[in-house]
């Protein structure tokens, strides 16, 4: 945060860019990628990747504060569970949910959820 209370980053990134040969030019989904974006020059695609180098960041940074990223990575941990468990493509996703609501994510709870 700066002095306002505004979120601010800053990132360096040491990389060799180029608009002139390569990809960029011969790739049309690149070609169309520096034509929207209005790039002109090698530094200005350079100031680019890092804004989105940067923006990356702050969202993980943001992701990794709150719980996004853990009651996701549970809810997809809680299916695997279930499949080891021995649930059916039609049981997992309702085990899944059982045992991410109940916060016991095992995979005995799992078979115990199976048997009922």
């Amino acid at each position: 945060m700066d002095g306002n209370g505004d979120l601010y980053g800053e990132i360096t990134l040491p990389m060799a860019v180029g608009t002139v040969g390569g990809a960029t030019k011969v790739h049309p989904t690149a070609r169309v990628a520096l034509k929207v974006l209005g790039i002109q020059s090698a530094g200005e695609l350079a100031q680019m990747m890092a804004c989105v180098g940067l923006a990356q960041n702050l969202a993980a940074i943001r992701a990794l504060s709150t719980h996004g990223i853990q009651k996701g990575h549970m809810r997809l941990h809680a299916r695997q569970v279930a499949l080891a468990a021995g649930a059916s493509e039609g049981e997992v996703q309702a085990i899944a949910d059982q045992l991410a609501a109940e916060g016991n994510i095992r995979v005995e709870r799992a078979r115990e959820l199976i048997k009922n």
